[in-house]
């Protein structure tokens, strides 16, 4: 591949910057061959903080940018797998686990990398409390004992629990973004008013990870540059610019001219339209977001199971999932995701509306109207107005209550809503994140305020409960992911749920572009092992 000579001379720090800030057209007609240059929209990202970012393109940075006791592998996400720790071990009780951290690993700055770091690291992210804290609380990890549930000795990290839990929940918990290391000397060194740093990292980086963040502006793009050395071998690409172009247009422009090597933001329609470009390819992957119907239990009516069937077999799940959200959205029958623990791949439900009648018939209920909030954007309303038209063809009545997210949102965690049409992204990559939400309420009174799922639909989950508390519990992972099917199961026939789609990601790229690893629905974008 060609290499425009003036990048040569000009060095990769102006280079990356006439390529944020240049307009479209004059940008390279080829990006250099050890640089991978993406297009998405990453206004998103509030903090680059580790400890604090909780969203999606912050936590593409922080994937590539820092490394954890333990790791996913994006080519094969079989669990979690030996990072910064070589070896773990749990305790009889099922209370203790220790960690040793492998020899020789060094963070960006030159520090070796401690047991001492990765305990205050975990420390760190719960003193802070930011949004994505709860997800280490959920151990008993309060600010108060944190220092002695979280301690270290020589090159072992001993973590203690309040509970027996699941080994794979704290494992899982441990490969998200709140629990990676960082270079406990570098973040001091830089730590203001006792903010442990947090100011400094939200736009630097003190990690151990295939990438240094060189430079980030917000709503233009970031600059990570490949450090020498790293454990898990050196990143071909020696550079990753990120480009923030929200419009799907302007990104396929730019692939299409050669300018940027990835397109995240593609409508179907653009992706349709590139598929004869001999020099362009797509590439599909699955996120975690689910995106379901959900019934307001406070109406006797949704709580009769014949007519909460009639409507799963009165929705056109495949056909919305073939044309208006062809590529944006897969066919997906169960609240926890494809590639979590315990998921369910089978689709019981489809279109049948003879089928639905009877059961609306067997249900007893008379002439029914379904109010549906749903907000204002395109595929929910392509969605609700398939589901208004399936429905009404089988008898039931569905009025539309069309308004803003944030409106929505509102009615939906007061419990004001009648249906509402909605989803629901996981917190971390553990079945937990999900079953917690959908399965679990353990007081259903209105001022109870626990927030889960189920509690806003006013839905007691009954003996749900239980196999959720106990599956989070179960210390044997084939045992655990068999009661996460069960539970699914037994909630898609009985809940007043009816999960839809599971979210579909389409990155378009250069024909030469390999290796690119998007996450998937457990895990984050991955850079360093891309080649060219």
């Amino acid at each position: 591949m060609l290499i425009d000579p003036t990048l040569r001379r000009v060095g990769v720090a102006v280079a990356a910057a006439l390529m944020m800030t240049a307009a479209p057209g004059a940008l390279l007609a080829e990006t250099p061959a050890d640089t991978l240059v993406i297009a998405d929209a990453i206004d998103d990202i509030v903090s680059l903080d580790p400890q604090e970012a909780f969203e999606f393109s912050g936590l593409d940075v922080i994937n590539n940018v820092y490394d954890g006791l333990v790791e996913l592998d994006p080519s094969e996400p079989t669990g979690p797998q030996p990072g910064l720790a070589e070896s773990w071990d749990v305790s009889e009780d099922g209370m203790t686990f220790t960690f040793k951290m492998k020899p020789g690993i060094t963070f960006s700055s030159g520090n070796p990398v401690t047991a001492e770091d990765a305990a205050f690291s975990l420390q760190r992210a719960v003193k802070l409390d930011k949004s994505p804290a709860f997800i280490l609380n959920q151990f008993g990890w309060t600010k108060d004992n944190v220092d002695q549930m979280v301690t270290f000795d020589g090159d072992t990290v001993t973590l203690k629990t309040d509970k027996p839990y699941a080994p794979t929940f704290l494992y899982n918990c441990l490969t998200a973004g709140v629990a990676v290391v960082v270079d406990k000397k570098t973040v001091l060194e830089h730590e203001a008013n006792g903010d442990l740093g947090n100011e400094w990292l939200k736009t630097n980086s003190a990690g151990t990870g295939a990438y240094i963040l060189k430079s980030y502006k917000p709503n233009e793009g970031y600059i990570l540059q490949a450090r020498e050395g790293h454990w898990r071998g050196d990143a071909p690409m020696k550079a990753v610019f990120m480009r923030h172009v929200p419009e799907a247009a302007t990104q396929r422009l730019l692939l299409e001219k050669g300018d940027i090597d990835v397109a995240r933001e593609l409508t179907p329609v653009d992706i349709e339209g590139i598929k004869g470009n001999a020099d362009l390819k797509v590439q599909s992957d699955v996120g975690g977001q689910i995106f379901y119907l959900s019934f307001n239990q406070k109406n006797e009516a949704y709580k009769n199971e014949k007519f909460l069937d009639a409507m799963r077999w009165a929705i056109d799940y495949q056909g919305l999932a073939d044309t208006v959200l062809k590529g944006n959205m897969v066919v997906h029958q169960a609240f926890l995701p494809k590639g979590y623990l315990g998921a369910l791949d089978d689709t019981p439900f489809s279109l049948d509306v003879e089928k639905a009648k009877a059961l609306l018939a067997e249900s007893g209920v008379t002439a029914p109207k379904v109010v549906i909030d749903v907000r204002n954007a395109a595929d929910r309303m392509e969605m609700a107005q398939s589901i208004q038209n399936t429905f009404g063809q089988v008898g039931i009545t569905v009025e539309l209550n069309i308004g803003e997210g944030a409106e929505q949102l509102k009615r939906y965690r007061a419990r004001q809503h009648d249906a509402t049409l909605q989803s629901w992204g996981p917190d971390y990559p553990d079945p937990q994140t999900n079953a917690g939400s959908f399965a679990w309420n353990d007081n259903n009174a209105d001022d109870a305020g626990t927030g889960t799922l189920a509690w806003r639909n006013a839905y007691d989950p009954g003996p749900l409960n239980d196999i959720t508390a106990a599956a989070v519990m179960e210390r044997d992972g084939e045992k655990r992911a068999a009661m996460y099917q069960d539970l699914q199961q037994k909630h898609r026939t009985t809940s007043p749920f009816i999960a839809l789609f599971q979210i579909g990601y389409n990155s378009a790229m250069r024909g030469n572009v390999n290796h690119f690893y998007t996450g998937g629905a457990i895990d984050s974008a991955a850079y360093w092992l891309v080649t060219k």
